[in-house]
């Protein structure tokens, strides 16, 4: 008959308890296998992150963070007039849906486009776009090419 007294653990070997500070012939004598001397052979002893005995820890080794608005920060989408001259008409409109439509502008772009001044427009076009270069306004007032801040 199985009563309570009689069950064992068949699933598994039990594990033998290391008994430690036992004399030298146990195995575990005198310094019960925890060396000479130092925090981890004293009693109450835990290992807390992030120390480093002494050395300068990691925490305080890495450089400083803390909060900036360049996470946030929207970069226009830049567009060089040389480039407005190869892929537009006479009397068509710059703006930021005619160049996603060309291929040329990302699909979303919350800082819109900037016009750069970097080579030479000749052909009458209308320029929407959210700022232009100084030299871009320049060359765009010289030819008599109308631009509008949007």
């Amino acid at each position: 008959m199985i009563t309570l007294s009689t069950l064992t653990n068949t699933s598994r070997p039990s594990k033998k308890v290391q008994r430690v500070g036992r004399g030298p012939g146990s195995g575990r004598g005198k310094t019960c296998g925890k060396g000479h001397k130092g925090d981890k052979a004293r009693c109450g002893y835990k290992v807390h992150d992030g120390r480093e005995g002494g050395q300068l820890p990691l925490y305080r080794r890495m450089p400083c963070r803390g909060f900036g608005n360049s996470r946030f920060a929207s970069t226009p989408h830049s567009i060089n007039l040389g480039l407005i001259e190869q892929i537009y008409e006479n009397g068509e409109v710059v703006n930021h849906e005619t160049l996603r439509a060309k291929g040329y502008a990302p699909r979303e772009n919350q800082a819109g486009i900037k016009i750069l001044s970097h080579g030479d427009l000749t052909k009458k076009v209308t320029i929407e776009a959210r700022s232009f270069s100084k030299g871009a306004i320049e060359k765009l007032e010289k030819l008599a090419i109308s631009y509008k801040v949007v």
